[in-house]
This record gives C-alpha cells, sequence and structure tokens, in this order.
C-alpha cells in the first residue's frame, strides 16, 4: 500500500511539474514569442493573461510593451555654413511586431536602443549638415532683445543676416520622419524624436566667449563713455546755475549795498548841512586817530591847517 501510495505520489508530483512548466502568464507590460528549438512558432502573445507552451521543447522571449525612452549620444556635426557643433537628442519608441523585432535585431531592447542609435544619428546628422547654423537653433525670425554675436552666425539686435526658411521644428520633424521609413523592418514605431540641446565645440565655444567678452566690454565702455559726458553735462549745469546764483547775489548785494552807500551818504550830508564845523572837526579827529601814534614823527607847518584844532586847545 505505501508502494503504491509513493508510487502516484510522484506521477502526481511530474504531472504538476509538467503542468506548470506548460503554463506562463504573460503580464500587461509584456509581449511574447514562443521558440521552439531556437525557432519563433505562431504569432506573438500580446494579450495578458495565463498561456501555454509545450515544456522542455518550447521556449518564451518576452519583450516590453510600454513606450521606451531613447537617448542617443551627443555627436559633432557641421552645419552648411561650417559651424562644428555639438546635437544630442532623444526619442520615444515601441516594439509593435515582436516577431519581426527578434528576426532582424537578434537581440532585447539593448540591441533595438543600438539599432536605433545607427539609424537616428544618421538622420540628424544628414538633416543638420545640409542646414545653416540658424535653422538648427531658432523657429521663426523673431527679433531677439539681447544682443548676440556675429561669430555665433544668429545674427544682431539690428535683425538677422539670414532669414529662417526651415527652422528647428522643421528639421526635427524630417529627421522623425526619415529615421521612422526605416522602422517598419524591424518591427519598432518611432515615436518621436527631439533635439535636446545644440552646443559648440570646444574650440568654437571660447571664441564664441571672448567676443561675447569683448562684445559686453565694448557695451560696458559705451555706458561709462555716456556717464561721463552726462557727468560732463551735468557738471557744466551746475557750474553755470552756481554763476547765474552768484552773479544774481552780487549783482543783488551791489544794490543793496549802493543803496546803503546812498542813505548814509545823505546822513552825512544831513548831518554836515546841520553842523559844517562839528562834522570838519569829528573827521579831523578821526584821522588824528589813523594817522598818528606813538612812533609818528609829523613835519609840519605852523600854519598848516591840519593842525588848526590843536592850536585852538591853548586859546
Amino acid at each position: 500500500m505505501s508502494a503504491k501510495t509513493g508510487f502516484f505520489a510522484v506521477i502526481a508530483a511530474i504531472v504538476l511539474f509538467l503542468i506548470n512548466s506548460s503554463m506562463f502568464v504573460v503580464d500587461e507590460t509584456e509581449q511574447v514569442i514562443v521558440l521552439q528549438f531556437g525557432r519563433p512558432i505562431g504569432e506573438p502573445i500580446k494579450d495578458a493573461g495565463l498561456h501555454f507552451k509545450i515544456p522542455f521543447i518550447q521556449d518564451l522571449k518576452k519583450f516590453d510593451k510600454r513606450v521606451l525612452e531613447w537617448d542617443g549620444d551627443a555627436n559633432q556635426i557641421p552645419t552648411s555654413d561650417k559651424k562644428y557643433i555639438w546635437v544630442d537628442t532623444f526619442g520615444r519608441w515601441r516594439i509593435v511586431d515582436p516577431l519581426k523585432f527578434y528576426q532582424s535585431v537578434r537581440g532585447d531592447e539593448r540591441a533595438g536602443q543600438s539599432r536605433l542609435d545607427d539609424i537616428i544619428d544618421s538622420a540628424t546628422r544628414n538633416f543638420v549638415s545640409e542646414n545653416l547654423l540658424i535653422e538648427a537653433v531658432r523657429n521663426s525670425n523673431r527679433e531677439l532683445k539681447t544682443t548676440i554675436e556675429e561669430e555665433t552666425g544668429l545674427g544682431s539686435q539690428e535683425g538677422f543676416q539670414n532669414q529662417i526658411d526651415k527652422g528647428r521644428q522643421v528639421i526635427t520633424d524630417a529627421i522623425q520622419a526619415a529615421a521612422a521609413k526605416a522602422m517598419p523592418e524591424f518591427g519598432i514605431e518611432l515615436l518621436d524624436v527631439r533635439i535636446k540641446r545644440i552646443n559648440y565645440i570646444e574650440e568654437v565655444r571660447q571664441k564664441v566667449y571672448e567676443r561675447m567678452i569683448s562684445e559686453r566690454k565694448r557695451i560696458a565702455e559705451k555706458s561709462r563713455s555716456e556717464g561721463e559726458g552726462r557727468k560732463a553735462e551735468i557738471e557744466g549745469e551746475r557750474e553755470k546755475e552756481f554763476q547765474r546764483i552768484t552773479s544774481e547775489a552780487y549783482r543783488t548785494a551791489q544794490e543793496i549795498q549802493g543803496k546803503a552807500d546812498a542813505e548814509a551818504t545823505l546822513i552825512y550830508a544831513s548831518s554836515f548841512n546841520r553842523d559844517p564845523e562839528f562834522y570838519s572837526f569829528i573827521q579831523t579827529l578821526d584821522s588824528y586817530r589813523k594817522t598818528m601814534n606813538s612812533n609818528t614823527t609829523l613835519i609840519l607847518n605852523t600854519d598848516s591847517d591840519y593842525l588848526k584844532f590843536l592850536k585852538d586847545i591853548g586859546k
């Protein structure tokens, strides 16, 4: 009885193992192809759920069904106007035919990324090199508010030397369209391609920086020169206003002083007319005080009128 039980247990275990090996679950984010002796058979399985295969004979190859990210390496590309730039692109793609993808790419998503590198980078190089730099970096002829160096080839604040015929968006769409044409044979759908960054190579970038620095210095020098001119203008106006105020003040002071002198003269004249002898006496005494002191020696004739008041003292 124990031998039969053990036998049936072994048989049950083998059956369960075979059943378990024959079943597999496809996730909603996956799509599967069935391989038999390394060769794909049947149609790809894209529906999520429980599925079956032949144990030991058939194997599975799973691929992602979601939208995948492609991020390319920056490439050095010359534009048609001989400006060497670094162009960095990125895109979005997905596997729409896993059987064709497996047969053509012979790998997983990494192999698909490598194939995208070749196709998109080639299309990017072709379209960027066929156009001017200004076409690759701008979308319209809208005038910029900031000054841009001539070295960049993007024109200046006053207007562009080269008018834009296509623009960056048109070139990007052309890159995507050209690359998308080669994708169906790999079972891939290219959803989007965008230029992430455009930059000059180091040598050109240094020249651009030098030109930008020179331009900033020129603008700063112009501002300083205008400031110095304005300063001289303000100082001239200040000096002119100072001279005007001083002149008016001097004229007013002279008028006041003239009026005061005239008034004083009238007072002196009035006083003199009242008592001319007293006025003469006061003036003479004042002259004595101003002309004579202990160190003064005067040699005068005794008949001099200058000493007449001194002569009258003894009388």
